[in-house]
């Protein structure tokens, strides 16, 4: 294998409007919007009839690390199902994301009226370190983390 990073992660929505505006109050932006329409060739290559979406890619400004979502309205097929309801369910089950302050973050979500699953906890990953982590959940009920690595030295 010759994979050297990763790409995006496809994040389905009711309402793309809705989506966009939440994971632009995380800090992403729209840099390539999503054709409403697919081609044979794409068709085909997601084993999918052609289909209708309204949606985005966006990336995470200021991010160490690339960071894309492929945020997407599915017009035509549509599902209206929910999200997978919790996290030990088989599949993609939550999104993580690096903070620089957890703290601020956590207020930031609970003022802005975000469903925050809790408030941050500690994890000890090493005898040096520690991890801050809360989820919470997109407007659709999709799963997200925040995580800050703090350094005990």
């Amino acid at each position: 294998m010759h994979i050297t990073g990763m790409v995006h992660i496809n994040i389905n929505c009711s309402d793309f409007e809705r989506s966009k505006a939440f994971y632009e109050m995380l800090g992403f932006q729209i840099y390539w919007p999503v054709p409403e329409t697919n081609t044979e060739e794409v068709a085909n290559a997601v084993g999918m009839p052609k289909y209708h979406v309204q949606g985005a890619l966006m990336a995470l400004q200021n991010a160490e690390q690339p960071m894309v979502i492929d945020l997407l309205e599915w017009k035509s097929p549509r599902d209206d199902s929910p999200p997978y309801p919790n996290l030990y369910r088989p599949g993609l089950a939550r999104i993580a994301l690096s903070s620089a302050d957890i703290d601020a973050d956590y207020e930031f979500l609970v003022s802005k009226g975000v469903d925050v699953v809790s408030a941050p906890v500690n994890v000890h990953t090493s005898e040096t370190s520690y991890a801050r982590f809360f989820c919470f959940k997109d407007p659709d009920g999709t799963f997200l983390e925040l995580v800050q690595v703090v350094t005990t030295d």
